[in-house]
């Protein structure tokens, strides 16, 4: 024995090298699963650890500013320094190609809109609430978001606690609203921010033990829980419309199934379709019957493909007074969680069509005035936001640029769990990099920065609120012979103009007219100007 070692112990670092390799080659060699392995033994391993690395090396080396999607790295950098509250300017003109198809152009005024010395943004500059208020004139509890940015539907359960607990103080701070998502109202979404609850075809947090809606749970969640201020009935998403989904019992745990009303253990399915209505006249009964129990304003959520049912629902809207408060447009490039790919690239329309499509329909039965239109698919940037609002949004949603706010580095890996910031992980080691309070004011200052450059924009082009843009002030670089056309001309309508009485008037009826600021958030943002994090 004594000699065996000692003969091992002889052996130098190359000889073990070069059995590690035989070794490695001979399982290649006689290995059935890998064809490059067994026909290249030890070199088709590098093939491999290149394929493994290639996004990474393509993001960070290879690709160019312009050229990564969904989101490029001049993009990220913006969104990155906006919730870093750092220079987010970029130096020696735009690298953009002005004359590429689709390319938006937006119409500055000659004479910019003048703030005055006692206009409400001179004294705050990111004051910027929406225009309208949902369900004004029709229900018990109106709501006027207090932002016209907002954080988009993703549920507790496909972010991280610490990710979403992160965006409602965020929220709180910057005066958004945060959307739960369809994965329920869970604690860490009742840290200060305005709610929308969100439910989809599973109806997880207000499920019956049959999985079926019960309308007592949504009254009683309404009830104990002031500060969710509208509801969400998800009909589709962009990423995956009108296909299912499967919540894998090993994937719940004791706090996901008490907040999503679920079995632990058990896989749990959420269908293509509700059972809790029947078609267009059952959807808008449902609606009616929700806002009639909660008195809440209560809004549907769309990826937009056919136009049938959107002509029925509008047709019988206007003959009935009812229906949604708000209608949420998700485009079809959306998607922060996992979906096949065909339906991701090909299934539903990019939402520059999608909404503009049922923009038109509910102009033509006149509904534009009553209804509030909610934009959803990478508008999270100023120029894409007046373009929004040209076309004729009230507010817009946010979620992957959100998620950028507090860290998500577009590593493209949600649908495994290994997302390597912990923001699209229930991993608790991944998780434990976020820290809270810094994400939290990270995202407050994304939206800050963004309503300030939004509105920057808005004066440029010589008006006072972004619901003032109209179809002209934006063009499309169509190529060819086309040349520019303004929004209007490429998609054959004027939007409706919006009853607006100054930024003023909004000042005084914000947040069903109490003020802008409550006062434990204007304490927090005391505290940060002190210490010059907040650029008043």
């Amino acid at each position: 024995m004594e000699n065996i070692l000692e003969f091992l112990g002889n052996i130098p670092w190359w000889g073990w090298t070069l059995l590690v390799l035989v070794i490695v080659a001979l399982y290649d060699l006689f290995q059935k699963k890998h064809t490059i392995l067994r026909n290249f033994p030890i070199v088709g391993h590098f093939r491999y650890l290149l394929e493994s690395i290639g996004p990474e090396l393509r993001q960070y080396i290879v690709a160019n500013n312009r050229e990564e999607l969904p989101f490029n790295r001049i993009e990220r950098g913006w969104i990155y320094a906006s919730a870093k509250n750092e220079n987010n300017y970029e130096g020696f003109g735009s690298d953009r190609n002005f004359y590429e198809p689709n390319y938006v152009f937006i119409n500055n005024a000659m004479l910019p809109f003048k703030v005055a010395q006692d206009h409400p943004n001179r004294k705050d500059p990111y004051f910027l609430p929406c225009a309208k208020v949902m369900g004004a004139g029709r229900r018990k509890k109106p709501y006027r978001p207090a932002s016209v940015i907002n954080v988009s539907a993703m549920s507790f359960g496909s972010l991280s606690a610490r990710a979403i607990e992160s965006l409602n103080r965020g929220c709180h701070q910057a005066h958004a609203y945060h959307n739960t998502g369809e994965g329920g109202l869970s604690p860490y979404h009742k840290k200060g921010g305005d709610v929308v609850f969100h439910f989809g075809t599973g109806y997880f947090g207000v499920r019956d033990d049959h999985g079926k809606f019960s309308m007592d749970k949504m009254v009683a969640l309404v009830r104990e829980n002031p500060q969710v201020r509208a509801i969400e009935v998800k009909l589709s998403q962009g990423a995956k419309p009108g296909k299912g989904g499967v919540l894998p019992g090993s994937k719940i745990t004791a706090e996901i199934a008490s907040i999503r009303h679920v079995p632990i253990g058990k896989d749990v399915l959420s269908p293509p379709t509700h059972s809790a209505f029947e078609g267009v006249d059952g959807l808008i009964n449902f609606v009616e019957a929700i806002a009639d129990a909660t008195g809440l304003p209560v809004g549907i959520k769309a990826a937009i493909g056919k136009l049938s049912d959107w002509e029925e629902l509008a047709k019988k809207m206007a003959a009935t007074e009812k229906g949604p408060d708000f209608i949420t447009v998700d485009g079809g490039e959306g998607g922060t969680g996992a979906a096949p790919p065909s339906f991701a690239d090909h299934v539903a329309l990019p939402w520059v069509f999608g909404f503009s499509d049922v923009y038109q329909i509910f102009k033509r039965h006149n509904l534009c005035e009553r209804t509030v239109f909610i934009g959803s698919g990478k508008l999270g940037f100023p120029a894409r936001a007046s373009m929004a609002f040209a076309m004729g949004v009230d507010c817009i949603n946010v979620a992957r640029e959100a998620m950028m706010a507090v860290g998500c580095i577009q590593a493209q890996v949600c649908h495994n769990n290994t997302c390597p910031s912990g923001v699209a992980t229930q991993s608790k080691w991944r998780q434990r990099g976020i820290n809270i309070e810094d994400k939290a004011r990270r995202t407050h200052y994304y939206f800050k920065n963004f309503r300030k450059e939004l509105l920057e924009m808005t004066h440029a082009c010589g008006y006072e609120h972004p619901c003032q843009f109209t179809m002209e002030d934006v063009e499309f670089s169509l190529g060819d012979k086309n040349l520019v056309q303004p929004l209007s001309a490429s998609f054959g309508y004027n939007k409706v103009p919006v009853s607006f009485q100054g930024v003023a008037s909004l000042l005084a009826c914000n947040h069903l007219g109490g003020n802008y600021i409550p006062a434990d958030a204007e304490k927090e943002v005391q505290k940060a100007m002190d210490k010059d994090e907040v650029r008043y």
